[in-house]
């Protein structure tokens, strides 16, 4: 999950979620302090969390299943960036041996699991992205990621709704297309604006881009406007799941055929703050090799590192991948949010400058 603009401060109802006592030390960050960042009331908040994130699941028939946090695959993506790990065999030579990835998400695992003809599944694990580390963000952080078999979009963003209903106590989420919340905070659409155009309005609104963006980097420039003008207004007193994403940002999602196509994607906001990424999950395989190939053109012209794109995925994909919807939640950040931390060091026991 990328860094977000700060929430709007015009909360009506600014009580904390889930109350949690008086018991909340500042966050220190002395190297010489073995003290955990989070108070032991939230840390019992947080398990209270993840007993109803259980319980939702369980309740609905979904298997609980745990697959690797090491891998020889990893999710490719423009923006996330998995962590190397070298598995030697000689431990006198710990930097030689098969070179593998600490996951950003069990995405790969569990499709695979699916492609085996397993059931709804859901999985509370961790996750590591390198070169993510600020108020919102920890390179290593705990997923709650879930696969509804047979379920559209409308479905799974019901049971997204549900859940956030269940674990933020705030009602059910209101929805908005992409499109609508253009319209509606910056006055376009964005499914038919260009690049140009997009740079135009950008300064218009005073909007500062990174001296590396370029006016044909169209997605580049929807994303700032949607991070600068809209997100700091979804979710302000109710969770809100924004949909229908520009076909050029579909990432692992279906692209449905409508003038101009879209992208099955979802995400739900509250507060400001993105909590999860959600998919009518994509299930043709030479579509996923020819996304993962461009992927990488853009990685390798961003001076990244191009991941490794062939491997069991695409064939457990061939094999038949089947109708479903898969989200990815960061709950840590629904800790936060939960509390009313101000920053995600507060609901971790030892984030990575106490490690």
């Amino acid at each position: 999950m990328r860094e977000l603009g700060p929430a709007s401060s015009d909360q009506p109802d600014s009580a904390p979620l889930l109350r949690v006592g008086s018991e909340q030390p500042p966050v220190l960050h002395s190297r010489g302090d073995f003290r955990p960042s989070a108070s032991l009331a939230t840390t019992r908040l947080r398990a209270e969390l993840l007993r109803r994130v259980r319980r939702f699941f369980e309740n609905r028939g979904f298997l609980e299943v745990e697959t690797p946090l090491l891998s020889a695959e990893t999710v490719i993506d423009r923006h996330l960036d998995p962590i190397p790990v070298t598995l030697f065999s000689d431990p006198r030579q710990m930097h030689d041996g098969q070179r593998m990835w600490l996951q950003t998400s069990p995405e790969f695992a569990m499709k695979r699991l699916l492609a085996a003809g397993y059931p709804s599944m859901y999985q509370i694990t961790r996750a590591f992205r390198g070169g993510e580390t600020g108020r919102l963000h920890n390179p290593e952080f705990t997923m709650v990621e879930w696969y509804g078999v047979g379920d559209d979009m409308q479905q799974g963003m019901s049971l997204l709704s549900d859940l956030g209903e269940e674990l933020l106590e705030r009602g059910a989420a209101e929805r908005l297309s992409y499109r609508e919340a253009f319209q509606q905070w910056v006055g376009i659409d964005p499914h038919r604006t260009d690049g140009p155009q997009l740079v135009e309005i950008a300064n218009r609104w005073g909007i500062a881009a990174p001296d590396s963006m370029t006016p044909d980097d169209r997605d580049g420039w929807l994303d700032l406007l949607l991070v600068e003008r809209i997100e700091p207004q979804l979710g302000l007193r109710r969770p809100a799941i924004l949909y229908d994403y520009p076909a050029s940002q579909a990432a692992l999602a279906r692209v449905r055929p409508e003038d101009p196509p879209v992208a099955e994607r979802f995400e739900l906001y509250f507060r400001g703050v993105e909590l999860a990424n959600g998919y009518h999950e994509l299930s043709d395989a030479e579509e996923l090799r020819r996304r993962n190939r461009r992927i990488n053109e853009l990685r390798r012209a961003d001076g990244k590192e191009a991941l490794p794109e062939a491997g069991r995925l695409l064939a457990a994909m061939q094999s038949g991948l089947p109708c479903c919807t898969g989200v990815a939640l960061g709950f840590d950040r629904l800790v936060m949010l939960a509390c009313e931390a101000q920053e995600i060091a507060e609901v971790i026991a030892f984030p990575v400058d106490r490690t």
